[in-house]
């Protein structure tokens, strides 16, 4: 959509905890962007036009987070926006506050959408394949081994397997203690699955659905973090045979939940099947990759759905994976440890100055190759010469401290 193909819109603001994805992929389009980002990483400031730090570090305080904060930053920018459009975080932010259209689904198709509570009870009624939920009141019920997670959003952070009865409740009261909000009624005990996590990506009007990849997912890969289910990437396009019957049903379920412009839905390729895990009703982490792979702007296809517009489905042009470096200390960022990032050809890089947190996103490394293969080796030998570099510098401080005893 250049020139009068999208009419007047031009300006955009993105809001999310971390929005870096979307601001870029917009920043391609030709679009002038702004966000608020919790992070605002070196390489969205130089994408963005403009960007500011989203007060918010935790979901607690994303949930109290009022519009009246976020139009008093919108303003700050001094543009006129055309479109608002919501990332991770504030999916389900109430449109009618703002004065410009929201590129989004509704908040209530969103609320749920991102419930799995909710969508569990929906996949039951279609039919569709999907874990076994249980209610707290049937803890005297379940067959274990189960997983436990928040019901709705946390990147994999705080997800958990009990074995037992013993360790659900130790899980719980687990939960409880690092984030308050997490009690039995805000966390799913469903069946622990076997299988090959993976994602279909999908554009959705309000008639149509097209799925544009399917994705494999990285999860809780130790050599990218120490966070046993974390979502640590993907890599596009993910060879499957189930590849097929997990676009249909992803199609299925964008158009049943009402969901407009970039959807995600997750899947575990099980030996029986797919078996659909969650709905994602805003841009995936794999924006990066689909992009790289299938040869498409995915933020000129999200605004597109508005006017109920399909892009022709893509067709994948090589191997893109992305790894997500997960700090295993608090981490200071200087000037030397930021030059490699850049060096690696890195995105979501840390400022100098910042400081990593233990178990929290680092930067993500990218591949681009001919086969799936050689992508996982790119990733691991980035990484490695990232955290050897990081373990140098930590021996040196040490060598440096000794010294001076």
């Amino acid at each position: 959509m250049k020139g009068q193909e999208r009419g007047n819109m031009q300006n955009i603001l993105v809001i999310g905890f971390n929005t870096r994805n979307i601001v870029c992929s917009a920043s391609r389009a030709g679009y002038t962007v702004c966000s608020i980002d919790a992070f605002c990483d070196l390489d969205l400031q130089e994408c963005a036009y403009s960007s500011t730090f989203l007060e918010c570090r935790t979901i607690q305080e994303l949930h109290q987070l009022e519009a009246s904060r976020i139009k008093a930053q919108m303003a700050e920018f001094g543009l006129d926006f055309d479109a608002l459009v919501l990332g991770s975080g504030l999916e389900t932010l109430d449109h009618n506050e703002f004065s410009c259209p929201v590129l989004a689904s509704s908040p209530d198709a969103m609320q749920k959408a991102s419930d799995k509570l909710y969508l569990s009870k929906r996949l039951e009624a279609l039919g569709i394949p999907h874990p076994c939920c249980y209610s707290p009141e049937e803890l005297d019920a379940i067959e274990y081994p189960v997983m436990v997670k928040p019901a709705s959003g946390g990147g994999g952070i705080f997800n958990r397997t009990a074995r037992n009865k013993q360790e659900l409740l130790a899980i719980l009261e687990e939960l409880h203690g690092l984030n308050p909000e997490l009690t039995e009624k805000t966390v799913v005990i469903q069946e622990f699955l076997e299988g090959i996590p993976s994602s279909v990506s999908l554009l959705s009007t309000k008639n149509e659905s097209l799925s544009v990849a399917v994705n494999e997912q990285l999860i809780g890969i130790p050599w990218l973090s120490r966070l046993p289910f974390a979502y640590c990437g993907n890599i596009t396009p993910f060879r499957t045979d189930q590849a097929e019957e997990m676009e249909s049903l992803a199609e299925e379920l964008v158009l049943d939940f009402k969901l407009l412009g970039s959807n995600g839905v997750d899947f575990m390729a099980s030996k029986k099947g797919p078996v659909v895990l969650e709905i994602n009703p805003r841009f995936q982490g794999s924006l990066d990759t689909v992009e790289k792979a299938m040869n498409i702007n995915l933020f000129e296809a999200h605004a597109g759905c508005f006017k109920g517009e399909l892009p022709e489905k893509p067709k994948a042009k090589c191997f893109a994976a992305r790894g997500i470096i997960y700090s295993d200390r608090e981490l200071f960022i200087d000037r030397k440890l930021m030059d490699l990032i850049v060096r690696e050809k890195g995105t979501d890089i840390p400022s100098q100055g910042t400081v990593a947190e233990p178990d929290g996103p680092l930067t993500s490394l990218f591949a681009y190759t001919s086969t799936r293969e050689e992508a996982v080796l790119s990733l691991k030998r980035g990484t490695n010469r990232i955290m050897t570099f990081i373990e140098n510098q930590k021996n040196e401080k040490y060598l440096r401290f000794a010294e001076n005893m």
